[in-house]
């Protein structure tokens, strides 16, 4: 019932320069998430949370990105984002939006949701 995407990537930026990468729910609503993050994967590793959102607005962030990216979260617009400064090449991945949320039949197990990611490349 919820489907994200993300978007904002696809392209390759200098390093030390800014990107936005965007996540909306095309169906149902990001309120309904009880966290949402942004998780990063670069080539050869593991995917790895570098930005979190909990309901009640407490961010998380890895020490890798942390005073670099922000994640903030727009409600009418259905919508997340990660805001990305001061960029590095080891940034460069694919990015994954991610939700997670309970349902009224298992109110005791989450479940997370995940958009299909969009590539960041930080190149000279």
């Amino acid at each position: 019932q919820v489907q994200l995407v993300e978007s904002g990537g696809g392209r390759s930026v200098q390093p030390g320069g800014s990107l936005r990468l965007s996540c909306t729910a095309t169906s149902g609503s990001i309120s309904n998430f009880v966290a949402m993050g942004w998780y990063h994967q670069a080539p050869g590793k593991r995917r790895e949370l570098v930005a979190g959102l909990t309901e009640g607005g407490t961010t998380n962030y890895a020490d890798s990105v942390k005073g670099r990216f922000i994640i903030s979260r727009d409600n009418a617009k259905n919508t997340i984002y990660l805001q990305m400064n001061r960029l590095k090449p080891e940034d460069t991945g694919v990015y994954y939006c991610n939700g997670r949320k309970f349902s009224n039949n298992d109110p005791k197990t989450p479940r997370d949701y995940w958009g299909p990611g969009t590539r960041v490349t930080v190149s000279s």
